[in-house]
């Protein structure tokens, strides 16, 4: 089967198709099928281990030992849970690395200051907070300009308020850039908060679609999203009656 990782953006700006990656003869993901139209926001959830953040990673370009077709612009981007700046380089530098090149620091300004953080261009990691550690790693991801981004959790690290500032932050940043998103996640909330479809992964297949029509910015007050959240978690296996019990 055919497999290409580098391609301009015309059609979907994901297509998956029979996607099969094993380790020691295990599927993890198994025939696995994926449209993501340019500029939508896609949220996947799924228990640990069923290969959510394997498949962000065969999209982000880091595991190429797969069977099927995996079809992804050139231009994409990566933030993961742990923000993994360099300590020895200030916060515009570590922006700018592995940047093709030679970038210079207002390249750097102008995206730490889209993602709030432009007061810290010259601060040293060790001296951020987990938020701006996360908001430099977004700023990493959207110099490059990206058609896809991709967030492997990355707000699982942050206390419940720095989460909600984040996730706000992630939002309209997508509104105004316009690039496709695919947001690995646990939490349920979240994916019916930030995206326009969420996927429930199982089995190493989409075992679930649905499809979130409610307006934005949304509220999780609404009772329609808390229908959609506890269709979700019934979906995950989770036992919605016995839980608020």
């Amino acid at each position: 089967m055919a497999t290409d990782l580098h391609r301009t953006v015309t059609g979907p700006a994901v297509h998956v198709e029979g996607l099969t990656r094993s380790f020691d003869g295990r599927a993890v993901i198994d025939d696995l099928k994926l449209d993501i139209a340019p500029g939508e926001f896609v949220a996947l959830l799924g228990r640990s281990g069923c290969g959510k953040s394997t498949l962000l990673r065969i999209l982000a370009g880091l595991d190429r030992d797969i069977k099927g077709t995996a079809l992804v612009p050139r231009r994409r981007a990566v933030a993961f849970q742990a923000p993994r700046l360099m300590p020895w380089k200030k916060v515009w530098r570590n922006v700018l690395l592995g940047l093709p090149g030679r970038p210079e620091r207002p390249v750097a300004e102008r995206a730490l200051d889209e993602v709030g953080l432009g007061h810290r261009v010259d601060a040293w990691p060790k001296t951020l907070s987990g938020g701006e550690a996360q908001r430099a790693s977004l700023a990493r991801a959207l110099v490059r300009e990206p058609d896809l981004l991709l967030l492997d959790e990355p707000f699982g690290a942050l206390d419940a308020l720095t989460r909600i500032r984040a996730q706000r932050l992630v939002g309209e940043v997508w509104q105004r850039r316009g690039c496709a998103v695919l947001l690995v996640t646990h939490d349920v909330e979240e994916a019916v908060l930030l995206a326009d479809r969420v996927l429930v992964m199982d089995g190493g297949r989409i075992a679930h679609e649905q499809h979130i029509d409610l307006d934005r910015p949304r509220e999780i007050t609404d009772p329609r999203f808390a229908a959609l959240r506890a269709r979700l978690l019934e979906r995950l296996g989770v036992d919605t009656a016995a839980a608020a019990a």
